[in-house]
């Protein structure tokens, strides 16, 4: 098991906190100084089952500034991956990895379900 996150997010402190109180101990990687590899986010992607769109960190500075609110409807699958791979503060956090299981945010029902909790 994986979490990635930025240690000053509110949610990934949640989650992180969660973890605790649920006795799980996830070595956790820094999102913004060890970003995810283009090969992470193809594989990641494809096990969540979930648009790529929904890696995208939405509400985050560096996605405004990009306007990639409009400019990813143009852009490729794989010109999307290279570039969430070219910036960690791009990607929506907490990822956490189990296995063949990812889960892309911190939804509490959803990691009580995915986790057995």
């Amino acid at each position: 098991m994986l979490m990635l996150c930025y240690p000053k997010c509110t949610t990934c402190k949640k989650a992180a906190a969660w973890l605790s109180q649920h006795g799980i101990e996830v070595p956790v990687r820094d999102i913004k100084t060890e970003n995810p590899t283009e090969d992470e986010l193809r594989l990641w992607h494809k096990l969540s089952g979930a648009p790529l769109k929904k890696f995208f960190n939405t509400s985050g500075m560096r996605y405004r500034e990009l306007g990639l609110g409009t400019a990813l409807a143009g852009m490729s699958e794989e010109e999307q991956i290279k570039l969430l791979a070219s910036d960690g503060m791009l990607v929506k956090r907490p990822l956490l990895i189990k296995d063949d299981t990812v889960l892309i945010g911190f939804k509490e029902k959803e990691w009580e379900t995915s986790l057995g909790k």
